[in-house]
């Protein structure tokens, strides 16, 4: 990691700038501490309405001795009453921009008036610096193009166990994100299948009890994986399965292993359906899923959680070539089903069959897949929700909970067996989608609980957080990939503990 997290009080080593929330209205002894030391200059600036204490609001004061730092950003955290998690995460976040040209070490104050427990405000304040400090453009070739980074964050507070977890936590979470994000950034002349399952190997070799296989060409088509060689055929960068195992020495449930599928098409032009020119650029994302999927199974090793887990990572390009497959065409998947296709470019929900099934005979007893699949669920819920759908109320609620908590947000639509008649095939077993503009979302999970096995399963559409075309106006507040899936998996296999 390359951030030093530290918990200590404020004034035992030096600071490059201090970190402040602050609410409407304004309080807390530690704001009335500070203000005391600064002459009384932060209430002026809130009777001027400089200083309004708004969720997103950042401002930055330098200082000439009045504390133990240069600078101070104020950061706004909005009503009182409503302070949460994400609030902090967002000050977080915009005390990092106001502080990109600086870096260094940076601490945050924390205030106990707040309707948030310490350890969480605390956990929270650390998240929200790390995603918020994270710049998209590792391409750039100018230094100065490039935000400083965080040499350390510390926590202004006395130490205590459940603080030093909380934010140790907090710091290695937001990490593992940013990875998946970098992931999901990457160009598509440099993430191939191929290339992904060398990050994965990578990944592995960085834990002790985290192994990785990767299965080519010739043994997807040996395990008569017909839906996802289809998908690769028309890229001269062949498929892969990639297989992640978690096996904590202790596990907490024995007879439990943690089901994670993502997908992970490293391109998609849509194949011989080819999508029309604008964005195609972003297609690059269409793996963001297999990215969260991913790094949250590194999480969870890293973390040393006790949940035993499997990941299957389905790779492929999708790309319009003289062996692509057609529409028309009939796919035989590894369950035995057989597919008509109608358009190639729902190709997310074929991949992820024969990963589905996989995941299963690994013996994964509860599933999660998460999947960048159809543009009608970001149009549905936008950039801050995914959606899911599963076969298990339970299971459902208990993933839509850990979403609530780990700020991988989650909002649960219906699965109904009347869906399933629209992707009924006059010439094989289903068809791979629908000429009916309706439930697209829908019919996709319908399709995809055809492979979901038995035991609990849940299908996260993660289209529209998964990667931004612009500022989300929270903490996370670049284009791009957001890394998201990774909080979810950790806090749902915490759930499971």
């Amino acid at each position: 990691m390359g951030t030093t997290i530290v918990v200590g009080l404020p004034g035992t080593e030096p600071a490059d700038a201090l970190g402040l929330p602050v609410a409407q209205p304004a309080g807390g002894e530690g704001a009335r501490i500070v203000d005391e030391k600064l002459g009384g200059r932060l209430a002026r600036f809130q009777e001027s309405g400089e200083l309004r204490g708004d969720r997103g609001e950042a401002l930055l004061l330098h200082l000439d001795g009045e504390l133990q730092a240069p600078r101070l950003v104020a950061a706004g955290v909005g009503p009182r009453e409503g302070v949460d998690a994400d609030a902090l995460r967002t000050a977080g976040a915009v005390t990092a921009q106001a502080l990109s040209r600086v870096g260094g070490t940076l601490v945050w104050l924390l205030d106990e008036s707040l309707p948030v427990p310490l350890p969480e405000q605390a956990a929270a304040l650390v998240e929200g610096t790390l995603l918020g400090a994270y710049s998209p453009g590792a391409w750039k070739t100018s230094e100065t193009a490039r935000p400083r980074p965080f040499d350390r964050i510390v926590v202004g507070h006395r130490e205590t166990d459940e603080l030093r977890a909380a934010v140790e936590r907090a710091a290695l979470l937001a990490e593992r994100t940013n990875r998946a994000r970098d992931l999901a950034n990457m160009p598509p002349n440099e993430l191939t299948p191929e290339t992904l399952a060398a990050q994965a190997r990578a990944l592995a070799d960085e834990h002790e009890h985290l192994t990785a296989e990767v299965l080519g060409p010739a043994e997807i088509e040996a395990l008569g994986m017909g839906a996802l060689a289809a998908v690769g055929r028309g890229s001269r960068n062949e498929p892969r399965l990639v297989v992640l195992r978690y096996e904590p020495p202790e596990p907490a449930r024995p007879d439990l292993v943690l089901g994670l599928v993502g997908k992970a098409i490293t391109f998609d032009a849509g194949g011989i359906s080819i999508k029309p020119a604008a964005k195609m650029e972003n297609m690059k994302a269409d793996m963001a899923g297999g990215a969260g999927t991913l790094h949250g199974i590194g999480a969870l090793a890293a973390l040393g959680s006790p949940v035993r887990a499997v990941a299957v990572l389905a790779a492929a390009e999708n790309l319009p070539g003289g062996d692509a497959f057609r529409p028309g065409d009939i796919l035989r998947a590894a369950n035995g089903k057989t597919i008509e296709i109608i358009n190639t470019d729902a190709e997310g929900r074929l991949v992820l069959a024969d990963a589905l099934w996989y995941a299963r005979r690994e013996g994964a007893t509860h599933v999660l897949d998460l999947a960048t699949l159809t543009g009608a669920m970001e149009l549905a819920l936008g950039d801050l929700y995914a959606g899911v759908f599963a076969n298990d109320d339970d299971w459902r609620e208990r993933v839509v909970s850990a979403g609530s908590r780990s700020g991988d947000l989650v909002w649960p639509l219906p699965l109904h067996p009347r869906y399933r008649r629209y992707v009924d095939s006059a010439f094989a077993d289903m068809k791979n989608g629908s000429t009916l503009r309706q439930a697209s979302p829908a019919l996709a999970a319908e399709f995809l609980r055809e492979f979901a096995g038995e035991g609990p399963w849940a299908h996260v559409d993660m289209a529209g957080p998964g990667f931004l075309e612009r500022s989300r106006g929270d903490y996370l507040r670049v284009p791009g990939g957001t890394g998201y899936g990774v909080r979810l998996i950790a806090e749902l296999a915490h759930s499971l503990a």
